[in-house]
Formats: structure tokens, sequence, C-alpha cells
């Protein structure tokens, strides 16, 4: 199976063990609703709050979807999408590491990506979560309106799916039946 390799992977493979354990802080002047809820809205860097939560749900969650920073050398109000390929990579792996192991034996985890960067995770989600793990590559079409800001439109985007357990991932996931009403959407003649 191939694998990645990139300046400092050795650290970043390495990140995810050694962020310390912390605990978990409501804060009630920012709490809402039934105190005993197990919904959370965790408010700090997102490789300590995954590490937090660990010890709460590891093996337990179901469905797992994240939108990280595409990298598209873009900066934008809340963060920078301007990392070195190398940081970029740094950044994700040890996340990537803990969202498994927080990922239920039927679990699945989605990750929405374009192409800046679609490649690269692909390959390190093959080494993370196991190349037959692999469920799908979902591509959805982010405009309907021409794209004629670049020599070849860009309309499109990538949702990677990955289960621990492919066979009960499968098994458990709904399905629609053959006669089912399908709606179909049909985009403008351009």
């Amino acid at each position: 199976m191939p694998i990645l390799d990139w300046l400092n992977k050795d650290e970043a493979v390495k990140t995810a063990r050694r962020v310390p354990y912390r605990l978990l802080q409501g804060v009630k002047s920012l709490s809402y609703g039934d105190p005993n809820s197990e919904n959370m809205l965790i408010q700090g860097d997102n490789l300590e709050a995954l590490k937090a939560l660990l010890p709460l749900y590891a093996g337990k969650v179901k469905c797992i979807y994240i939108d990280p920073p595409y990298n598209t050398k873009s900066a934008f109000e809340h963060y920078d999408d301007n990392l070195e390929h190398s940081q970029w990579l740094c950044m994700m792996y040890p996340r990537l590491e803990l969202l498994r192991e927080l990922l239920a034996e039927d679990g699945s985890i989605w990750v929405s990506i374009d192409d800046s960067e679609g490649a690269y995770l692909r390959v390190m989600m093959d080494e993370i979560f196991g190349r037959n793990n692999f469920i799908a590559a979902n591509v959805w079409q982010k405009r309907y309106s021409r794209e004629n800001r670049e020599a070849i439109g860009d309309v499109h985007e990538y949702i990677y799916v990955y289960a621990l357990q492919p066979n009960l991932f499968k098994k458990g996931s709904t399905r629609i039946s053959v006669g089912a009403k399908m709606g179909f959407h049909r985009s403008p003649a351009l």
C-alpha cells in the first residue's frame, strides 16, 4: 500500500499521542438547554478537544463529518487557509488518528475536500483508516453556474467516506427500495 512521506511526518505521527488529556469544563453563561443532554459545542483547539472526547466517546461515534481547511491559499476571517503543504499534512494526520479512535465499529467518517489537497488526503486516509475500509468518493456539484475564473471550471468537490468495518457499516446503512419515488434535479441549460 502506498503511503505519504513529507517533511516532519515522524512528528505528525507522534502528535496525537503527545497531546495531553484535558477535562471538558462547562461554561454556564454559554450553556443552553438540558444540562444532562449529551449535545456539546466545544470551543478551543480541535486537537485538544478531540483528545478530551476520547475517554467519554472512544469507539462510540457512529458518524463523523468534517470539513477541514482545503488549503486553497486563501485567507478567511476566522482562519488562514494558506498553509505550506507539509504543514497541512502535519495538521491533518493527528486529527484523523483521533477521529479514528472515536469511531464505533459500524461507524463512518465523511470528509469534504477539493482538488487542492484531495489526492493527498485520500492516501493519508488509506494509511490511517485502511485502504480496504474506503467506502466511496462522493462527488458533489458545488455550483450550477459556469465557472470562468480559471482555464477549467471548478464546480465540484469530494466527500471521502471510510468505515472501520465496511460490512457492518453497509449492513446498518439506510437503503432506498427499488420502487421508492426518487426526486431528480435538473440543472438549467447552459
